[in-house]
């Protein structure tokens, strides 16, 4: 697969096999919950994540990369042993395999949003094939999309684990400041300009919330206290902000061939991304074209032009380091849960494979 293709070495191998692993124990449950949809909500679920064609018949399948499902793992197996209790009587860790349900929530969350966002954006291609709002209808995919967010909740709430309820309440609140920072991204294509800090605050929110939650979850599935659970909450909040800057450079500079989605899909929406963002607000010459492009209609011959500005502006000099000092923070943070980092070796992993991705 195209993960374990864009990882060479070291930590690389490491998330790679962590990924690999997450899918064997997760799609499991992932696949039996969706499988529990009704007809056509089932039929669109099966498709968007590869398990079936259009027509229903059986396909490879391409779930994803399941990196919130793989940060929920790893947190559960560098907090396993270490937890201070979460006030439901549980004194120590339980075993990382508790945290299945859990991890099949987080990305049930995950792919409410995918599918909600493809309507959105109105984006025609994921993980290669065409979006599933293109196939059935938009009405059939949001309402799916609904559906799967009612499941995530549904498998926490039914999990007799200590820690599900607290999970389920940490995880709809982090739908709501998801979905929060969903609305801005949108409302910012509105306007002529948008402050960095207001599309950090905005990108935190729409991805650094979910990797956050999905750290938590692990800890709390531990048995980790609330202090842990929000230490690696914030470690996943700022891994989410350096994995959502490097996306945003892949939005403009990937391959098509390995995103599945046309070569500057990102700069053809006119989406107020990061590094354009960073370059719309540079002050240089550059940064003014990128404006002028911006503030009309986008051709392919625009695009490229938008990329060009974009980079001369600085907007991508400033993602990747942004990326790598967000990650410095993300370490600090998760120190403050596990103080011996050599027990954290599976989100260190996770982490470096993020945010040096080129795909």
């Amino acid at each position: 697969m195209a993960t374990t293709e864009a990882i060479a070495t070291g930590e690389g191998q490491e998330a790679a096999a962590l990924l690999e692993r997450t899918r064997e124990t997760v799609n499991p449950e992932l696949r039996r919950t969706v499988e529990s949809l009704p007809g056509s909500m089932r039929r669109v679920a099966m498709y968007h994540f590869g398990w079936e064609h259009a027509d229903g018949t059986p396909a490879a399948g391409n779930a994803g990369k399941a990196i919130r499902p793989a940060l929920v793992l790893a947190a559960a197996q560098a907090l396993q042993g270490h937890g201070q209790g979460h006030g439901h009587g549980q004194a120590s860790g339980g075993q990382v395999g508790d945290a299945v349900r859990a991890a099949a929530a987080v990305e049930l969350a995950h792919n409410f949003t995918l599918l909600h966002d493809d309507v959105i954006d109105k984006d025609t291609r994921r993980r290669g094939r065409a979006t599933a709002w293109t196939v059935f209808g938009i009405p059939d995919a949001i309402i799916t999309g609904d559906a799967m967010m009612a499941l995530a909740l549904r498998l926490l709430a039914e999990d007799p684990h200590p820690a599900s309820a607290e999970a389920s309440a940490r995880l709809a609140a982090c739908v709501i400041e998801l979905c929060a920072g969903q609305q801005a991204d949108c409302a910012f294509e509105q306007r002529a300009y948008v402050s960095l800090d207001e599309c950090l605050t905005m990108a935190t929110a729409k991805t650094g919330a979910l990797l956050g939650c999905a750290c938590a979850l692990g800890a709390l599935y531990a048995g980790a206290g609330p202090d842990e659970a929000d230490a690696m909450d914030a470690f996943g909040r700022e891994a989410g902000l350096a994995f959502q800057l490097i996306d945003d450079l892949i939005g403009i500079w990937g391959d098509p061939g390995h995103t599945g989605k046309p070569a500057g899909a990102d700069l053809l929406a006119r989406k107020k991304s990061l590094p354009v963002v960073a370059a719309l607000t540079s002050g240089t010459e550059a940064g003014e074209e990128l404006a002028a492009l911006y503030a009309g209609p986008m051709t392919g011959d625009d695009v490229r032009k938008a990329a060009d500005a974009v980079d001369r502006a600085g907007g991508r000099d400033w993602a990747q380091a942004h990326a790598a000092d967000r990650m410095g923070r993300a370490v600090q943070q998760l120190s403050r849960a596990v103080p011996d980092l050599g027990a954290a070796g599976g989100l260190l992993a996770l982490a470096e494979f993020v945010t040096r991705r080129t795909r």
